[in-house]
C-alpha cells in the first residue's frame, strides 16, 4: 500500500509526537509499504489562527501523488486529522486541548469575547466533522478516548504506541531522580524542584528544553548542584541517564499518553507520578510499577525517599513495568491501523 502519515510540525520542536510519527513511517516501511510523512508547519496562537491552520489541512489533496493513488492516510493529531481522504484513519495523540479541558483554565487560550467563544465552538464542530469522516478512530490512551467520547461523542479504540527505539538497559541506580520532558508548565517539573528544596538528600537530573526552563532554573537557584539541568540530550545519553537513575519522575497535568513511563520501564526503572496525571496512570500503578502520589512536593519527597531506602523493591517495580512496556509493539499497531 501507499500510505501517508499526516502530522503537524511546530518548527524547531521535535518531541514525543514527532518521534511517534517518524517511527510509524519506519514501521510501515519495514512491513513493505510505501510510507511517507507529510507535515504542515503549525502555529496555534493567537487563538484566531487555529482555524486557519486546520483549513490548510482541509485544502490539501492527498488522494494521489505523482499520478498514483494514495491508499490510506493515517493522521495523528489536530489539525492533521482535518485532511480529507476516502480512506482516512485517525490515530489521535491529542486534540486541541485549549478548546476542551484546558478551556477557562490557566492553560486555556480562548477569552470570553464573542470571537474567542465562537472559535472554541468552531473547533469542536470541526473535530466532529473531521473525525466523523475517518473509517476508524484510535486513541493512544484511555484518557484520550474518554475525552473524545465526553466532548465529541466519538468512540475510539485504545491503541498505545511504543516509545522511541533505543538500546534501553538496566544499570545499578546511582541515587538521582530523572525528569525527561519538554520544559513546559503543564509538565509540572516544578513539583520535583520544590521537592528537592525540601529534602537536601534528593538529587534531581532534568533533561529537556522548553519555555519554562528559565523559571525552573530560578526556582532551583541556591541548591548547590542538587538539581542539574542538562538541556536536550541525544539518544545514547538518554539511555545512560535512564539506566543509572533511581526512578523517573513524570507527573504532567492530565497527560494524554506519555512515552516517558514506557522508556523508564524498558530501563527497568519505577515511575513516580501524580494522582491526576491522566494517561500515565494507565501503566503506572502504585506499589506495582511505581508510586502514585498527590501532586504535592512533600508527597514526592516521601515517595523518592521510600524508593531510595528500598532499592530491591524499586527494582521489582521497574522490572514489572518492563513487562508491561514490552507488550506494546509496532507490529500490533500496524496490524490495527491497516485492518
Amino acid at each position: 500500500m501507499r500510505i501517508v502519515v499526516a502530522a503537524p510540525q511546530v518548527p524547531f520542536v521535535h518531541g514525543g509526537a514527532e518521534l511517534m510519527a517518524d517511527d510509524l513511517v519506519g514501521a510501515l516501511r519495514a512491513r513493505g509499504h510505501e510510507a511517507e510523512l507529510v507535515s504542515i508547519p503549525f502555529k496555534w496562537y493567537p487563538g484566531t489562527r487555529v482555524l486557519d491552520q486546520a483549513f490548510l489541512w482541509r485544502l490539501v489533496d492527498l488522494t494521489e501523488a505523482a499520478g498514483r493513488p494514495v491508499d490510506r492516510v493515517i493522521a495523528t493529531k489536530f489539525p492533521a486529522y482535518c485532511v480529507r481522504h476516502p480512506n482516512k484513519v485517525a490515530w489521535v495523540l491529542h486534540q486541541f486541548r485549549q478548546a476542551y479541558d484546558y478551556d477557562r483554565t490557566e492553560l486555556g487560550q480562548f477569552d470570553e469575547s464573542p470571537a474567542g467563544r465562537a472559535t472554541r465552538r468552531a473547533i469542536e464542530r470541526l473535530d466532529a466533522v473531521a473525525l466523523g469522516e475517518a473509517r476508524k478512530v484510535f486513541a493512544t490512551s484511555r484518557n484520550v478516548a474518554d475525552r473524545l467520547l465526553r466532548f465529541n461523542g466519538i468512540e475510539a479504540e485504545v491503541l498505545p504506541h511504543p516509545p522511541q527505539a533505543l538500546p534501553y538497559r538496566e544499570d545499578e541506580p546511582e541515587g538521582y531522580v530523572l525528569s525527561v520532558n519538554r520544559l513546559d508548565r503543564a509538565k509540572r517539573i516544578d513539583l520535583l524542584v520544590e521537592a528537592a528544596k525540601r529534602e537536601p538528600a534528593l538529587r534531581v537530573v532534568i533533561a529537556g528544553e522548553g519555555p519554562d526552563r528559565d523559571r525552573l532554573e530560578q526556582l532551583a537557584a541556591g541548591l548547590n548542584g542538587q538539581v542539574t539541568f542538562l538541556g536536550r540530550v541525544d539518544g545514547d545519553e538518554l539511555v545512560d541517564l535512564y539506566a543509572r537513575c533511581l526512578a523517573v519522575f513524570y507527573a504532567p497535568v492530565d497527560e494524554d499518553f506519555g512515552m516517558v513511563p514506557y522508556e523508564a520501564f524498558l530501563s527497568a526503572k519505577p515511575v513516580v507520578t501524580a494522582s491526576d496525571a491522566g494517561g500515565p496512570l494507565e501503566v503506572v500503578h502504585d506499589r506495582e510499577t511505581g508510586a502514585v502520589v498527590e501532586p504535592d512536593p512533600d508527597a514526592i519527597v516521601q515517595a523518592c525517599a521510600y524508593l531510595a531506602a528500598h532499592a530491591d523493591e524499586a527494582k521489582t517495580w521497574g522490572r514489572a513495568g518492563r513487562a508491561v512496556a514490552e507488550r506494546v509493539t509496532w507490529a500490533a499497531c500496524v496490524d490495527a491501523l491497516l485492518e
